[in-house]
């Protein structure tokens, strides 16, 4: 075999393996999020979007815990402008700065006990995982939960849940 059909032969045979390795191009986070526990299920679904350079994160649909957990549906333990905001269209995640597949230097928002953590996420080079990670003074003092991109489509635009305020906020 020449060199030249050995080449062109390697090139085919790798060629596609290299494709499904390589991140796309543009792939953010924007776009919609799944969030699940460590059993499974699902809490909810989260849509994000840039703004001046940076990525917010709002919740758009959430479903009931297992068990006899209450469905809490508004940000009682909030300060600020999100105090007793409704939890749908409450956004989450701010300030996420993007540098290629990691975004830094934003907060998360725990509603459960109003508390801000600071954050960090990183999106898997095929862009559909997102690791989440909140933590106290340095990222080793943390958690993260890995969410699962959804369709682009999973809720019309028009029912995408405005970003929502506390009463006071209004």
């Amino acid at each position: 075999m020449r060199p030249f059909s050995l080449a062109l032969l390697f090139s085919a045979a790798l060629g596609p393996a290299l494709a499904v390795s390589a991140p796309a191009p543009n792939q953010t986070a924007a776009g919609f999020w799944q969030q699940a526990d460590d059993g499974g299920h699902v809490g909810a679904w989260f849509y994000f979007w840039e703004v001046n350079g940076h990525y917010q994160g709002r919740l758009v649909k959430f479903f009931k815990p297992p068990g006899n957990q209450p469905l809490v549906t508004v940000c009682a333990k909030c300060e600020g402008n999100q105090k007793d905001a409704p939890m749908l269209g409450l956004t989450i995640v701010k300030g996420m700065r993007r540098d290629g597949l990691k975004y830094e230097d934003g907060t998360i928002l725990d509603p459960r006990d109003g508390k801000v953590y600071h954050a960090q996420m990183e999106l898997s080079p095929d862009g559909q995982k997102l690791s989440v990670r909140g933590y106290i003074g340095i990222p080793l003092l943390g958690q993260t939960q890995v969410w699962n991109r959804l369709p682009d489509d999973t809720i019309p635009a028009a029912q995408v849940p405005k970003e929502s305020f506390g009463p006071a906020a209004q």
